[in-house]
């Protein structure tokens, strides 16, 4: 799934197993994540820093602070067949970023070329043919998420339902575009197909 606002366009990726945000800046030059995000989602991502040459960054909100670079493998998840990336990503130690931040740096080195247009389309590489559109919707606020939690708690689940069993429902109910095929816009999967009734 991803987002857009203004010159950025933030993705729904996969990184060690989990779910993060990559926000692709066409207006950065230079690859960053807080180091407050490392925190709070990587245990024990110090061992795994490495020295930088850039030591200040500049942004909008004033000069940031670089501690190291760290490498982390990033997929981008598609329908046919995933990207990865392994960007070198500075770690800011003042930073206020809710995720990673892929700049012009590897856009440029990976052929990323984001296409605004209706709907927004990005290709990969070398062939400009070759373009995939992603789930693009307009950024409103935090209500999207909240008017997503409130249709789960209409629906009802019960407490018989883990906490990540309810996660598990969201990411589905967030990528459920990827099982939708042509005449089947609830998707079907091979051996499950679903039969719906209507009881008025």
């Amino acid at each position: 799934m991803a987002y857009i606002h203004e010159t950025a366009t933030k993705v729904t990726v996969c990184i060690d197993n989990a779910e993060h945000s990559l926000i692709i800046d066409n207006g950065a030059h230079c690859s960053l994540v807080a180091k407050k995000y490392l925190d709070n989602h990587f245990p024990n991502w110090e061992e795994k820093l490495l020295p930088t040459k850039a030591k200040n960054v500049k942004s909008e909100s004033g000069k940031m602070t670089s501690i190291g670079t760290i490498i982390k493998e990033t997929i981008i998840p598609r329908r046919k067949g995933n990207i990865r990336l392994n960007p070198e990503v500075v770690v800011l130690d003042n930073g206020h970023s809710q995720g990673f931040l892929l700049a012009t740096d590897y856009q440029r080195m990976y052929g990323i070329d984001i296409y605004s247009s209706k709907k927004r389309h990005i290709t990969i590489g070398t062939n400009k043919e070759k373009k995939f559109s992603l789930d693009i919707y307009q950024i409103s606020s935090q209500d999207q998420l909240e008017e997503l939690l409130n249709e789960f708690r209409e629906g009802q689940l019960g407490t018989t339902l883990t906490s990540k069993q309810k996660l598990s429902l969201l990411m589905l109910r967030k990528n459920r575009p990827e099982f939708t095929i042509g005449e089947e816009p609830l998707g079907k999967i091979k051996g499950h197909d679903i039969e719906l009734y209507l009881d008025v």
